[in-house]
Protein backbone atom coordinates (compact mmCIF):
# COMPACT_ATOMS: atom_id res chain seq x y z
CA UNK A 1 0.00 0.00 0.00
CA UNK A 2 1.17 3.47 -0.94
CA UNK A 3 0.68 6.44 1.30
CA UNK A 4 1.17 10.03 0.24
CA UNK A 5 5.16 11.29 -0.80
CA UNK A 6 4.72 14.29 -2.63
CA UNK A 7 4.20 16.11 0.46
CA UNK A 8 3.90 16.12 4.01
CA UNK A 9 0.78 13.75 5.32
CA UNK A 10 -2.05 14.48 7.62
CA UNK A 11 -0.70 18.47 7.08
CA UNK A 12 2.18 18.35 9.44
CA UNK A 13 4.92 20.76 8.22
CA UNK A 14 8.21 20.01 9.65
CA UNK A 15 9.43 24.04 9.37
CA UNK A 16 6.62 24.15 11.50
CA UNK A 17 8.48 21.75 14.26
CA UNK A 18 12.18 22.06 13.43
CA UNK A 19 14.50 25.22 11.87
CA UNK A 20 18.47 24.07 11.22
CA UNK A 21 19.88 25.96 13.76
CA UNK A 22 23.73 24.54 13.69
CA UNK A 23 25.50 24.12 10.64
CA UNK A 24 29.37 24.93 11.66
CA UNK A 25 32.38 22.76 13.36
CA UNK A 26 31.82 22.02 16.69
CA UNK A 27 35.56 22.79 18.02
CA UNK A 28 36.84 23.15 21.98
CA UNK A 29 33.61 23.64 22.86
CA UNK A 30 32.66 26.64 20.17
CA UNK A 31 31.05 26.62 16.56
CA UNK A 32 33.19 27.91 14.21
CA UNK A 33 33.37 27.47 10.08
CA UNK A 34 35.94 25.14 8.64
CA UNK A 35 39.68 26.04 8.00
CA UNK A 36 38.95 26.16 4.10
CA UNK A 37 35.27 27.95 4.11
CA UNK A 38 34.08 25.10 2.42
CA UNK A 39 30.56 24.00 3.19
CA UNK A 40 28.84 20.95 1.73
CA UNK A 41 24.88 20.19 1.12
CA UNK A 42 22.92 18.22 3.30
CA UNK A 43 19.75 16.69 1.61
CA UNK A 44 16.22 15.52 2.41
CA UNK A 45 15.92 11.96 1.60
CA UNK A 46 11.59 12.83 1.42
CA UNK A 47 12.14 14.77 -2.10
CA UNK A 48 15.75 15.41 -2.99
CA UNK A 49 16.07 18.76 -2.30
CA UNK A 50 18.68 20.85 -0.03
CA UNK A 51 17.65 21.64 3.99
CA UNK A 52 20.80 23.70 4.12
CA UNK A 53 24.96 23.46 3.84
CA UNK A 54 27.00 22.06 6.55
CA UNK A 55 30.63 23.13 7.28
CA UNK A 56 33.21 20.75 5.02
CA UNK A 57 35.74 19.77 7.93
CA UNK A 58 39.26 18.52 6.52
CA UNK A 59 42.66 17.41 8.02
CA UNK A 60 43.14 20.75 9.25
CA UNK A 61 39.76 20.97 11.20
CA UNK A 62 40.85 17.48 12.60
CA UNK A 63 44.12 18.63 13.97
CA UNK A 64 42.56 21.73 15.71
CA UNK A 65 39.83 19.41 17.16
CA UNK A 66 42.27 16.88 18.46
CA UNK A 67 44.62 19.51 19.81
CA UNK A 68 41.87 20.70 22.13
CA UNK A 69 40.45 17.43 22.96
CA UNK A 70 44.15 16.50 24.35
CA UNK A 71 44.74 19.52 25.70
CA UNK A 72 41.71 18.75 27.88
CA UNK A 73 42.58 15.72 28.02
CA UNK A 74 46.52 15.74 29.62
CA UNK A 75 45.78 19.38 31.22
CA UNK A 76 42.02 19.60 31.69
CA UNK A 77 39.10 18.71 34.37
CA UNK A 78 37.61 16.13 33.04
CA UNK A 79 39.73 13.01 33.26
CA UNK A 80 40.69 14.35 36.79
CA UNK A 81 37.37 14.97 38.39
CA UNK A 82 35.61 11.85 40.14
CA UNK A 83 33.16 9.65 38.27
CA UNK A 84 30.33 10.90 40.17
CA UNK A 85 31.05 14.02 38.93
CA UNK A 86 30.84 12.99 35.21
CA UNK A 87 28.07 11.19 35.84
CA UNK A 88 26.19 14.15 37.17
CA UNK A 89 27.53 15.99 33.52
CA UNK A 90 25.71 12.97 31.76
CA UNK A 91 22.36 13.12 33.81
CA UNK A 92 22.03 16.97 32.84
CA UNK A 93 23.22 16.45 29.51
CA UNK A 94 20.52 13.32 29.07
CA UNK A 95 18.07 16.02 31.21
CA UNK A 96 18.63 18.78 27.83
CA UNK A 97 18.15 15.86 25.07
CA UNK A 98 14.78 14.96 27.09
CA UNK A 99 13.46 18.71 27.12
CA UNK A 100 14.52 18.63 23.07
CA UNK A 101 12.74 15.68 22.29
CA UNK A 102 10.45 16.82 19.63
CA UNK A 103 12.60 18.97 17.83
CA UNK A 104 15.52 16.43 17.74
CA UNK A 105 13.31 13.64 16.34
CA UNK A 106 12.03 16.42 13.78
CA UNK A 107 15.37 17.45 12.80
CA UNK A 108 16.55 13.52 12.50
CA UNK A 109 13.18 12.71 10.52
CA UNK A 110 14.38 15.78 7.95
CA UNK A 111 17.53 14.80 7.71
CA UNK A 112 17.64 11.14 7.58
CA UNK A 113 13.91 10.24 6.48
CA UNK A 114 13.07 7.58 8.97
CA UNK A 115 9.22 7.84 10.37
CA UNK A 116 8.80 10.78 13.01
CA UNK A 117 6.33 8.52 15.39
CA UNK A 118 9.53 6.21 15.65
CA UNK A 119 12.30 8.96 15.96
CA UNK A 120 10.43 10.17 19.31
CA UNK A 121 9.30 7.00 20.52
CA UNK A 122 12.23 4.68 20.20
CA UNK A 123 15.28 6.53 19.05
CA UNK A 124 15.31 9.86 21.24
CA UNK A 125 14.08 7.76 24.33
CA UNK A 126 16.94 5.29 23.26
CA UNK A 127 19.35 7.97 23.47
CA UNK A 128 18.39 9.67 26.52
CA UNK A 129 18.38 5.59 28.46
CA UNK A 130 22.42 5.07 27.23
CA UNK A 131 23.71 8.80 28.60
CA UNK A 132 21.67 7.65 32.18
CA UNK A 133 23.34 4.27 31.95
CA UNK A 134 26.82 5.67 31.45
CA UNK A 135 26.34 8.34 33.65
CA UNK A 136 25.50 5.56 36.63
CA UNK A 137 28.10 3.51 35.33
CA UNK A 138 30.84 6.61 35.72
CA UNK A 139 31.73 5.74 39.71
CA UNK A 140 31.89 1.77 39.87
CA UNK A 141 34.68 1.87 36.96
CA UNK A 142 37.58 0.41 39.59
CA UNK A 143 40.72 -2.40 38.96
CA UNK A 144 40.90 -4.99 41.53
CA UNK A 145 43.68 -6.25 43.83
CA UNK A 146 45.64 -9.59 43.02
CA UNK A 147 47.01 -11.97 45.09
CA UNK A 148 50.38 -12.41 44.20
CA UNK A 149 52.98 -15.18 45.22
CA UNK A 150 55.64 -13.71 46.46
CA UNK A 151 55.82 -10.71 48.83
CA UNK A 152 53.90 -7.90 46.80
CA UNK A 153 51.27 -6.28 46.87
CA UNK A 154 49.45 -5.73 43.33
CA UNK A 155 46.32 -4.11 41.82
CA UNK A 156 45.29 -3.16 38.47
CA UNK A 157 43.67 0.51 37.60
CA UNK A 158 40.99 1.21 34.86
CA UNK A 159 42.58 4.38 33.36
CA UNK A 160 41.07 6.59 30.57
CA UNK A 161 42.57 5.25 27.18
CA UNK A 162 42.70 9.19 26.06
CA UNK A 163 41.82 11.03 23.08
CA UNK A 164 39.13 9.06 20.92
CA UNK A 165 38.36 9.80 17.58
CA UNK A 166 34.66 8.39 16.06
CA UNK A 167 32.79 7.72 13.37
CA UNK A 168 29.37 6.86 13.17
CA UNK A 169 27.01 5.90 10.13
CA UNK A 170 23.63 7.82 8.77
CA UNK A 171 20.91 5.12 9.72
CA UNK A 172 20.70 5.66 13.21
CA UNK A 173 22.54 9.35 13.55
CA UNK A 174 21.27 9.70 17.27
CA UNK A 175 21.59 6.96 18.30
CA UNK A 176 24.65 5.45 16.95
CA UNK A 177 25.91 9.25 18.36
CA UNK A 178 25.14 8.92 22.05
CA UNK A 179 26.34 5.14 22.15
CA UNK A 180 29.51 6.22 20.66
CA UNK A 181 30.48 9.25 23.20
CA UNK A 182 28.15 7.93 26.95
CA UNK A 183 31.21 5.58 27.25
CA UNK A 184 34.09 7.03 26.27
CA UNK A 185 33.05 10.16 28.09
CA UNK A 186 31.85 8.19 31.37
CA UNK A 187 35.39 6.60 31.32
CA UNK A 188 36.91 10.25 31.32
CA UNK A 189 38.33 10.12 27.94
CA UNK A 190 37.94 13.14 25.31
CA UNK A 191 36.28 12.90 22.21
CA UNK A 192 36.58 13.72 18.44
CA UNK A 193 33.28 12.09 16.44
CA UNK A 194 32.54 13.06 13.06
CA UNK A 195 28.73 11.83 11.88
CA UNK A 196 28.14 10.81 8.71
CA UNK A 197 28.27 13.47 5.76
CA UNK A 198 23.98 12.50 4.58
CA UNK A 199 23.44 13.37 8.70
CA UNK A 200 24.75 15.96 9.93
CA UNK A 201 22.17 17.92 11.62
CA UNK A 202 21.74 16.04 14.57
CA UNK A 203 25.36 15.41 16.19
CA UNK A 204 25.35 19.51 15.87
CA UNK A 205 22.56 20.29 17.87
CA UNK A 206 23.96 17.59 20.32
CA UNK A 207 27.02 19.19 20.60
CA UNK A 208 25.13 22.55 21.28
CA UNK A 209 23.15 20.41 24.26
CA UNK A 210 26.75 19.51 25.54
CA UNK A 211 27.63 22.94 25.68
CA UNK A 212 24.26 24.12 27.80
CA UNK A 213 25.13 20.98 29.93
CA UNK A 214 28.37 22.67 31.00
CA UNK A 215 30.77 19.64 29.12
CA UNK A 216 34.25 21.47 29.41
CA UNK A 217 35.75 22.90 26.16
CA UNK A 218 37.68 20.27 24.10
CA UNK A 219 35.84 17.16 25.82
CA UNK A 220 33.97 16.70 22.74
CA UNK A 221 34.45 18.04 19.38
CA UNK A 222 32.26 17.53 16.20
CA UNK A 223 34.00 17.33 12.93
CA UNK A 224 31.36 17.62 10.08
CA UNK A 225 32.37 16.24 6.04
CA UNK A 226 33.58 13.85 4.20
CA UNK A 227 34.99 10.28 5.23
CA UNK A 228 37.83 10.09 2.44
CA UNK A 229 39.42 13.29 4.13
CA UNK A 230 37.67 13.75 7.68
CA UNK A 231 37.54 10.60 8.46
CA UNK A 232 41.03 9.64 6.74
CA UNK A 233 42.48 12.12 9.43
CA UNK A 234 40.93 11.08 12.38
CA UNK A 235 41.76 7.23 11.85
CA UNK A 236 45.45 8.31 11.23
CA UNK A 237 46.07 10.83 13.17
CA UNK A 238 49.02 10.53 15.82
CA UNK A 239 47.57 11.90 18.52
CA UNK A 240 43.99 9.82 18.89
CA UNK A 241 44.20 6.79 21.33
CA UNK A 242 41.58 4.87 19.88
CA UNK A 243 39.09 5.25 16.99
CA UNK A 244 36.03 3.56 17.29
CA UNK A 245 33.98 3.25 13.78
CA UNK A 246 30.38 2.09 13.08
CA UNK A 247 29.83 1.65 8.91
CA UNK A 248 30.30 -0.97 6.28
CA UNK A 249 33.45 -3.99 6.65
CA UNK A 250 35.39 -1.88 3.67
CA UNK A 251 35.57 1.03 5.53
CA UNK A 252 36.29 -0.84 8.54
CA UNK A 253 39.06 -2.34 7.50
CA UNK A 254 40.47 0.62 5.16
CA UNK A 255 40.26 2.32 9.09
CA UNK A 256 42.14 -0.78 10.68
CA UNK A 257 44.67 -0.28 8.18
CA UNK A 258 44.99 3.49 8.90
CA UNK A 259 45.28 2.68 12.61
CA UNK A 260 48.25 0.39 12.17
CA UNK A 261 50.01 2.72 9.81
CA UNK A 262 49.35 5.12 12.38
CA UNK A 263 50.57 5.08 15.79
CA UNK A 264 49.04 1.26 16.26
CA UNK A 265 45.54 2.91 17.72
CA UNK A 266 43.70 0.59 19.43
CA UNK A 267 40.41 -0.49 17.17
CA UNK A 268 36.17 -0.77 17.98
CA UNK A 269 34.35 -1.76 14.81
CA UNK A 270 30.73 -2.61 14.08
CA UNK A 271 30.39 -3.61 10.89
CA UNK A 272 28.08 -5.05 8.41
CA UNK A 273 25.44 -8.39 8.58
CA UNK A 274 23.60 -10.66 6.80
CA UNK A 275 21.60 -12.06 9.61
CA UNK A 276 19.51 -15.18 9.59
CA UNK A 277 16.29 -15.20 11.46
CA UNK A 278 15.58 -19.03 11.48
CA UNK A 279 11.65 -19.84 11.84
CA UNK A 280 10.94 -23.71 13.10
CA UNK A 281 7.70 -25.58 12.19
CA UNK A 282 6.45 -25.25 15.60
CA UNK A 283 6.62 -21.50 15.47
CA UNK A 284 3.36 -19.19 15.88
CA UNK A 285 2.36 -18.37 12.22
CA UNK A 286 1.35 -14.80 13.36
CA UNK A 287 4.01 -14.07 15.69
CA UNK A 288 6.73 -15.49 12.99
CA UNK A 289 4.95 -13.23 10.24
CA UNK A 290 4.77 -10.39 12.77
CA UNK A 291 9.01 -10.90 13.30
CA UNK A 292 10.21 -11.53 9.74
CA UNK A 293 8.18 -8.20 8.47
CA UNK A 294 9.82 -6.09 11.37
CA UNK A 295 13.48 -7.63 11.26
CA UNK A 296 13.61 -6.38 7.57
CA UNK A 297 11.24 -3.60 7.21
CA UNK A 298 12.02 -1.54 10.10
CA UNK A 299 13.90 1.69 9.33
CA UNK A 300 13.32 0.65 5.62
CA UNK A 301 15.91 -2.12 5.97
CA UNK A 302 18.88 0.12 6.76
CA UNK A 303 19.79 -1.54 9.84
CA UNK A 304 23.18 -3.53 10.36
CA UNK A 305 21.10 -6.32 12.22
CA UNK A 306 18.52 -6.64 9.83
CA UNK A 307 16.68 -10.08 9.30
CA UNK A 308 17.65 -10.16 5.45
CA UNK A 309 17.81 -14.38 5.24
CA UNK A 310 14.76 -15.52 6.63
CA UNK A 311 15.20 -19.43 6.87
CA UNK A 312 11.93 -20.86 7.00
CA UNK A 313 11.26 -24.62 7.91
CA UNK A 314 9.78 -26.63 5.50
CA UNK A 315 6.61 -28.06 7.23
CA UNK A 316 5.47 -24.15 7.59
CA UNK A 317 7.12 -22.33 4.64
CA UNK A 318 4.22 -22.02 2.15
CA UNK A 319 1.52 -21.09 4.81
CA UNK A 320 4.62 -18.41 6.22
CA UNK A 321 5.38 -17.03 2.71
CA UNK A 322 1.66 -16.19 1.74
CA UNK A 323 0.89 -14.53 4.97
CA UNK A 324 4.53 -12.44 4.83
CA UNK A 325 3.71 -10.97 1.48
CA UNK A 326 0.13 -10.31 2.40
CA UNK A 327 1.30 -8.66 5.62
CA UNK A 328 4.26 -6.41 3.29
CA UNK A 329 1.44 -5.26 1.04
CA UNK A 330 -0.28 -3.59 3.42
CA UNK A 331 2.86 -1.50 4.78
CA UNK A 332 2.23 1.90 3.94
CA UNK A 333 4.96 3.98 2.06
CA UNK A 334 5.13 7.39 2.47
CA UNK A 335 5.84 10.46 3.88
CA UNK A 336 7.55 9.96 7.10
CA UNK A 337 6.37 13.04 9.19
CA UNK A 338 3.11 11.51 8.63
CA UNK A 339 2.41 10.02 12.37
CA UNK A 340 0.65 6.65 10.49
CA UNK A 341 3.57 6.15 8.04
CA UNK A 342 6.25 3.51 9.33
CA UNK A 343 7.93 3.12 5.88
CA UNK A 344 9.76 6.31 4.46
CA UNK A 345 12.49 6.99 2.12
CA UNK A 346 15.89 5.70 1.64
CA UNK A 347 18.28 7.54 3.00
CA UNK A 348 19.85 8.95 -0.91
CA UNK A 349 20.34 8.62 -4.19
CA UNK A 350 23.47 6.32 -4.17
CA UNK A 351 21.42 3.84 -2.06
CA UNK A 352 18.39 3.77 -3.25
CA UNK A 353 19.81 2.91 -6.77
CA UNK A 354 22.27 0.34 -4.99
CA UNK A 355 19.11 -1.23 -3.53
CA UNK A 356 16.79 -1.41 -6.68
CA UNK A 357 20.28 -3.02 -8.75
CA UNK A 358 20.17 -5.53 -6.26
CA UNK A 359 16.45 -6.07 -6.81
CA UNK A 360 17.26 -6.58 -10.78
CA UNK A 361 20.42 -9.13 -9.49
CA UNK A 362 17.64 -10.76 -7.55
CA UNK A 363 15.63 -11.30 -10.68
CA UNK A 364 18.29 -12.38 -13.29
CA UNK A 365 19.92 -15.08 -10.82
CA UNK A 366 16.52 -16.90 -10.46
CA UNK A 367 15.42 -15.52 -6.83
CA UNK A 368 11.49 -14.82 -7.36
CA UNK A 369 10.03 -11.76 -6.82
CA UNK A 370 7.18 -12.14 -4.80
CA UNK A 371 5.92 -8.86 -3.94
CA UNK A 372 7.43 -5.15 -4.39
CA UNK A 373 11.02 -4.15 -6.03
CA UNK A 374 9.68 -0.90 -7.81
CA UNK A 375 10.06 2.57 -6.93
CA UNK A 376 7.42 4.80 -5.07
CA UNK A 377 6.46 7.78 -6.38
CA UNK A 378 8.60 10.13 -8.54
CA UNK A 379 10.39 12.27 -6.23
CA UNK A 380 12.37 10.88 -3.44
CA UNK A 381 13.47 7.59 -2.41
CA UNK A 382 11.01 5.33 -1.69
CA UNK A 383 10.89 1.61 -2.54
CA UNK A 384 8.65 -1.11 -2.16
CA UNK A 385 9.03 -3.66 0.62
CA UNK A 386 10.34 -6.55 -1.55
CA UNK A 387 10.43 -10.43 -0.70
CA UNK A 388 11.98 -12.76 -2.45
CA UNK A 389 11.86 -16.91 -2.14
CA UNK A 390 13.86 -19.24 -4.33
CA UNK A 391 16.75 -17.77 -3.25
CA UNK A 392 20.19 -19.49 -2.48
CA UNK A 393 23.13 -18.63 -0.76
CA UNK A 394 25.61 -18.39 -3.33
CA UNK A 395 23.40 -15.47 -5.31
CA UNK A 396 24.21 -12.01 -4.70
CA UNK A 397 20.82 -11.20 -2.60
CA UNK A 398 21.76 -13.81 -0.25
CA UNK A 399 25.18 -13.25 0.32
CA UNK A 400 25.83 -9.81 0.37
CA UNK A 401 24.20 -6.82 2.49
CA UNK A 402 21.52 -5.33 0.96
CA UNK A 403 20.72 -2.12 3.70
CA UNK A 404 17.33 -2.03 2.20
CA UNK A 405 13.79 -3.35 2.29
CA UNK A 406 14.66 -6.42 0.83
CA UNK A 407 13.20 -9.88 2.15
CA UNK A 408 14.98 -13.58 0.78
CA UNK A 409 13.49 -16.27 1.76
CA UNK A 410 15.36 -19.69 2.42
CA UNK A 411 13.44 -23.58 3.06
CA UNK A 412 15.40 -25.78 4.95
CA UNK A 413 14.22 -29.41 5.99
CA UNK A 414 16.17 -30.17 9.71
CA UNK A 415 18.09 -28.42 12.03
CA UNK A 416 21.19 -29.35 11.66
CA UNK A 417 20.79 -27.77 8.07
CA UNK A 418 19.47 -24.09 9.31
CA UNK A 419 22.99 -24.36 11.25
CA UNK A 420 25.14 -25.16 8.11
CA UNK A 421 22.99 -22.46 6.00
CA UNK A 422 22.47 -19.83 8.68
CA UNK A 423 26.37 -19.22 9.40
CA UNK A 424 26.94 -19.77 5.52
CA UNK A 425 28.38 -15.88 5.64
CA UNK A 426 31.65 -13.70 5.72
CA UNK A 427 29.12 -11.93 8.82
CA UNK A 428 28.31 -12.39 12.17
CA UNK A 429 26.44 -9.90 13.86
CA UNK A 430 23.36 -10.83 15.06
CA UNK A 431 20.30 -13.81 14.70
CA UNK A 432 16.60 -14.80 15.03
CA UNK A 433 15.44 -17.96 16.38
CA UNK A 434 11.46 -18.41 16.31
CA UNK A 435 10.31 -21.84 17.93
CA UNK A 436 8.44 -23.10 21.03
CA UNK A 437 11.01 -25.84 21.84
CA UNK A 438 13.61 -24.73 24.80
CA UNK A 439 15.90 -27.48 23.07
CA UNK A 440 15.59 -25.79 19.89
CA UNK A 441 16.29 -22.72 20.93
CA UNK A 442 19.34 -24.25 22.72
CA UNK A 443 21.34 -25.80 20.15
CA UNK A 444 20.48 -22.94 18.00
CA UNK A 445 21.58 -20.18 20.46
CA UNK A 446 25.24 -21.85 21.13
CA UNK A 447 25.65 -23.25 16.87
CA UNK A 448 25.10 -19.77 15.29
CA UNK A 449 27.88 -17.69 15.09
CA UNK A 450 26.75 -14.28 15.80
CA UNK A 451 26.92 -11.89 18.82
CA UNK A 452 23.48 -10.91 19.13
CA UNK A 453 21.15 -13.82 19.32
CA UNK A 454 16.94 -12.57 20.06
CA UNK A 455 14.52 -15.77 20.64
CA UNK A 456 11.14 -15.32 20.13
CA UNK A 457 11.95 -11.55 19.42
CA UNK A 458 13.53 -9.09 17.45
CA UNK A 459 15.43 -5.69 18.22
CA UNK A 460 15.29 -5.67 21.24
CA UNK A 461 18.04 -3.64 22.60
CA UNK A 462 19.06 -2.22 25.98
CA UNK A 463 22.00 0.08 27.43
CA UNK A 464 22.71 -2.87 29.50
CA UNK A 465 22.69 -5.63 26.81
CA UNK A 466 25.63 -5.64 25.08
CA UNK A 467 26.14 -6.11 20.99
CA UNK A 468 28.69 -6.49 18.42
CA UNK A 469 29.98 -8.86 15.79
CA UNK A 470 32.22 -12.43 14.96
CA UNK A 471 33.80 -12.86 12.26
CA UNK A 472 33.78 -9.45 9.29
CA UNK A 473 30.89 -8.40 11.48
CA UNK A 474 33.53 -6.11 13.68
CA UNK A 475 35.91 -6.14 17.10
CA UNK A 476 34.56 -5.60 20.28
CA UNK A 477 31.56 -4.87 21.91
CA UNK A 478 28.73 -1.92 22.07
CA UNK A 479 26.21 -1.31 25.33
CA UNK A 480 26.21 -2.38 28.32
CA UNK A 481 28.94 -2.13 30.79
CA UNK A 482 31.20 -4.23 28.35
CA UNK A 483 31.70 -1.37 26.48
CA UNK A 484 33.45 0.77 29.03
CA UNK A 485 36.34 -1.47 28.12
CA UNK A 486 36.72 0.09 24.57
CA UNK A 487 37.92 2.83 26.41
CA UNK A 488 39.92 2.09 28.93
CA UNK A 489 43.92 1.40 29.44
CA UNK A 490 44.47 -1.73 32.61
CA UNK A 491 47.40 -0.79 34.40
CA UNK A 492 48.95 -3.19 36.83
CA UNK A 493 51.16 -1.71 39.79
CA UNK A 494 53.34 -3.52 42.00
CA UNK A 495 54.78 -3.13 45.45
CA UNK A 496 57.31 -5.22 47.71
CA UNK A 497 55.96 -5.81 50.68
CA UNK A 498 58.46 -5.26 53.85
CA UNK A 499 57.70 -7.35 57.22
CA UNK A 500 53.86 -7.87 56.05
CA UNK A 501 52.19 -10.26 58.67
CA UNK A 502 50.59 -11.92 55.99
CA UNK A 503 50.98 -12.70 51.96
Amino acid sequence: MVGSNSGVGNGTDPDNIVSVKFTKLFIDGEFVDAVSGKSFETLDPRTGDLITRVAEGDKEDVDLAVKAARQAFDKGSWPRMSGYERGRFLNKYADLVEEHIDELAALETLDNGKPVTLARAVDVPGCIQTLRYFAGAADKIHGETLKMGGPYQGYTLHEPIGVVGQIIPWNFPLVMFFIKIAPALACGCTVVIKPAEQTPLTALYCAHLAKEAGLPHGVLNVITGFGETAGAAISSHMDIDKIAFTGSTEIGRAIMVAAAQSNLKSVTLELGGKSPLIIMDDADIDEAVNLAHMAIFFNMGQVCFAGSRIYVQEGIHDKFVKRVVERAKKQVVGDPFNPEVYHGPQIDKTQFEKILEYIEHGKREGAKLLTGGNRVGEKGFYIEPTIFSHVQEDMKIGKEEIFGPVMSIFKFKTIEEAIERGNKTIYGLAAGIVTKNIDTVNTLSRSIRAGLIWVNCYYAFDSDAPFGGYKMSGIGREQGLDALKNYLAVKCVITPLHDSPWL
